[in-house]
Parts: structure tokens; C-alpha cells; sequence
């Protein structure tokens, strides 16, 4: 008489579990990428895999929320490979983009810029644990890293964007160390500032705009697509003009909820007095 076969259980992690770490880790490689295609002149492929590793970094922790796979570990992981893949690889696709003939100092304000993207992910981690008010639960104290890359390198899509359309003046402002080097510094202080950005997460839509948004979205990507170097040059200076919008709705909320609380108070001490 035949037995069946019985399989051992193999105890372990679910893979369901691991499945944002591994977004996290090819978020790394498309990091790796970027610095290799810069030494080699490939500023392009450089750009396009940090923008990449941005698009990872934004699905590994949505998922990670989805699939109830979060962890300390993941979050510690991500950390390290958004400042590979954010602060480390846009200074040194900047620095073999117009600084590398500056001299010694030329460095600095990429050292600068990726010091101030481990100080800005460093405060994120040491907040992880900290109750916000509800009203800061839609705002990042500083920009994020994968914005902070992607305003960094303007002057690359710049200067792509004008080698495309063979546009010699244009070229050479983007390839400006005066240019390279102011954004490095107004990026580094958007870093590690405490102005209070929009991070869209809990964003909520009135049902009015549904219908504009979907079709903005596709327009924009259609943009995107036939010129995705003035996009994305473009989409860079929108996100900067959107800051003072964002540092106006947070402090409104602010003395909203700082109102109501105010009210509540008095009401509970004429209740007590009652």
C-alpha cells in the first residue's frame, strides 16, 4: 500500500514580506547603474536610472503597507539606498557634468549637497516614531530625498534638452559651474530646512476634479514621453513653486487645529465650573 508523501513545512519569512525589501534592493542597482554611466559620459542612462530608483522608492513603501509587510529592518534598508541612489549618485553625475574641471574646490558643494541628504533621511528615521498633530500628517519637514535628486539635476535635463534640440547657448548655461553649483546649494538647504511640504499621501481630491486629474495625468505623460528632458526640467521648477503654497495650507491647518483646541479648553473649564 502506497503512503502519500507528507512535506516537511518549511519555516521561514513569507515572501510576500520580503517582496518590498526587493523593490528597495533593485531601487540600490538602479542606483549602481547611474554612477557607472556617468563615469563613462552617459549622462542620459545616468538620469534615467535615478529616476528609476525614485519610482521604487515609491512603490516599496505603499506596498510594503498593502501586503502588511513593514518592517524596521525595511525602513533602516531603504534609508541607506535612497542616500546611494539620491544623494550620492546626483552629486557625482553632477560633479562629471561641468564640475570636474573646477579645481579642488569645485567638490565642495557636492560634498555639501550629499552630507545634507544623510542629515535629511537621518531626522526622518529619528521621527519615525514620533506622533504627529493630524494636521502634519500630509507634510515632509524639508523636501524628500527623490525630490531633492530630481530638482538637483535640472541642469543635466537642461543641457539634454538643448543637445536635443541643438541649442548652443542653452547648452553651455547648462553646462555653467555657476549654475551647477547655485542649485547644489538651494537643494542642500531644501534638504535639511524644516519648511513643512506637501507629501500627497493623504491627499484627498474632491470628486469635482477626478475627471481633470485623469485627464492631466495623460496629457502630462504623453509630454513626457515625446520631450521628457523640458519635462522633467519643467516639472522641477513646479514642484519649488508649489513650496510657499504648501508652507501657507500647513500653517492655516495649523492655527486651525491650535483654534479649535482652544475652544475645547474653554468649554471643558465651563463645564468643570458648572
Amino acid at each position: 500500500m502506497l503512503r502519500q508523501k507528507i512535506r516537511p513545512r518549511v519555516k521561514g519569512i513569507s515572501f510576500n514580506r520580503i517582496i518590498p525589501n526587493l523593490l528597495t534592493i533593485l531601487g540600490l542597482c538602479a542606483g549602481l547603474i547611474s554612477i557607472r554611466s556617468a563615469i563613462h559620459g552617459r549622462f542620459n542612462e545616468a538620469v534615467i536610472a535615478i529616476l528609476i530608483a525614485a519610482c521604487f522608492d515609491g512603490l516599496d513603501g505603499r506596498i510594503a503597507r498593502l501586503l502588511r509587510g513593514t518592517s524596521r529592518f525595511g525602513a533602516e534598508l531603504d534609508s541607506l539606498v535612497d542616500f546611494l541612489s539620491f544623494g550620492v549618485a546626483p552629486s557625482l553625475v553632477l560633479y562629471l557634468w561641468s564640475l570636474k574641471n573646477g579645481g579642488d574646490y569645485s567638490f565642495i558643494p557636492c560634498a555639501i549637497f550629499t552630507v545634507c541628504m544623510a542629515l535629511r533621511l537621518a531626522r526622518f528615521n529619528a521621527a519615525l516614531d514620533d506622533n504627529k498633530p493630524q494636521y502634519a500628517s500630509n507634510f515632509f519637514t524639508g523636501v524628500p530625498a527623490p525630490a531633492g535628486a530630481g530638482i538637483v539635476l535640472f541642469p543635466v535635463f537642461l543641457g539634454l534638452e538643448s543637445k536635443h534640440y541643438q541649442i548652443d547657448f542653452l547648452n553651455s548655461i547648462a553646462h555653467s559651474e555657476i549654475l551647477t553649483i547655485t542649485i547644489l546649494v538651494i537643494t542642500s538647504f531644501l534638504l535639511i530646512s524644516t519648511l513643512p511640504i506637501w507629501s500627497f499621501k493623504n491627499f484627498k481630491i474632491p470628486t469635482p476634479y477626478v475627471m481633470p486629474i485623469f485627464l492631466s495625468t495623460c496629457i502630462f505623460a504623453t509630454i513626457l514621453v515625446a520631450d521628457p528632458w523640458g519635462t522633467l526640467a519643467l516639472s522641477g521648477i513646479l514642484y519649488l513653486s508649489l513650496i510657499p503654497l504648501s508652507y501657507r495650507s500647513y500653517h492655516r491647518l495649523k492655527a486651525d487645529a491650535q483654534t479649535i483646541l482652544v475652544k475645547t479648553k474653554k468649554g471643558g473649564d465651563f463645564l468643570n465650573k458648572n
